[in-house]
């Protein structure tokens, strides 16, 4: 656990949070800024700064977890019509301590994870960068 790390401290209770789900891996808690109604997060026990320092295993539980547990409660208890994960590394990522935000998906809720067809034309440059 890093000493200065929020998700280290509600991990180790010093800070309050609304616990949905925890397991000896995981806590899967409210957000406190929501994109939508029912936005958590997976934050695993142990910290971990991003993907590429999170055990492989961590990552399987968390989703395995999601899979099974949280997105069904999601949608018995909020009827979302679905649900995005994302995971940010690095730029984009406030708190240096590897976590998903489970996103629940509701029709009129404003956020844009949607194709943009006049980005087409960048893909053929960016895949030849990447094959």
């Amino acid at each position: 656990m890093a000493d200065d790390c929020i998700f280290c401290k509600i991990i180790k209770g010093e800070i309050p949070s609304r616990t949905v789900y925890e397991d000896d891996q995981i806590k899967v808690i409210m957000n406190i800024n929501p994109s939508t109604d029912g936005h958590l997060l997976v934050i695993p026990k142990e910290h971990m700064v991003d993907i590429r320092d999170t055990k492989e295993e961590i990552i399987l539980h968390s989703i395995q977890t999601v899979k099974n547990k949280i997105y069904p409660l999601l949608k018995e208890r909020l009827n979302c019509e679905g649900l995005t994960l994302a995971q940010n590394n690095e730029m984009g990522q406030e708190i240096k301590h590897y976590h998903i935000h489970l996103i629940p998906r509701y029709p009129e809720d404003h956020a844009d994870f949607t194709y943009d067809s006049t980005k087409l034309s960048d893909l053929d440059e960016v895949f030849d960068k990447l094959k």
